[in-house]
């Protein structure tokens, strides 16, 4: 088993739309949490999360919200 921890940033399109960003891989819990918090300063919406599971065969468990802030994807939100 293997836990990925990921950064997900949005910004607001022309038409009002949430665009994601590139997610980016981070090394621990608490770099994700810093570097989220970090980036709620600038960014329209922030999310950190976890994901545990095997690469091999592509099961993973549901995403865990380190932290969140602003405006993100509705099911982010409900994860939450």
């Amino acid at each position: 088993m293997l836990t990925y921890f990921v950064v997900q940033t949005f910004e607001i399109g022309k038409r009002g739309m949430l665009i994601a960003d590139p997610a980016v891989q981070m090394q621990s819990a608490g770099q994700a949490t810093r570097t989220a918090e970090r980036l709620a300063l600038k960014k329209a919406g922030v999310v950190a999360f976890s994901r545990t599971g095997d690469p091999e065969t592509g099961d993973f468990d549901d995403a865990k919200i380190l932290y969140i802030h602003g405006q993100v994807p509705a099911e982010m939100a409900e994860a939450a």
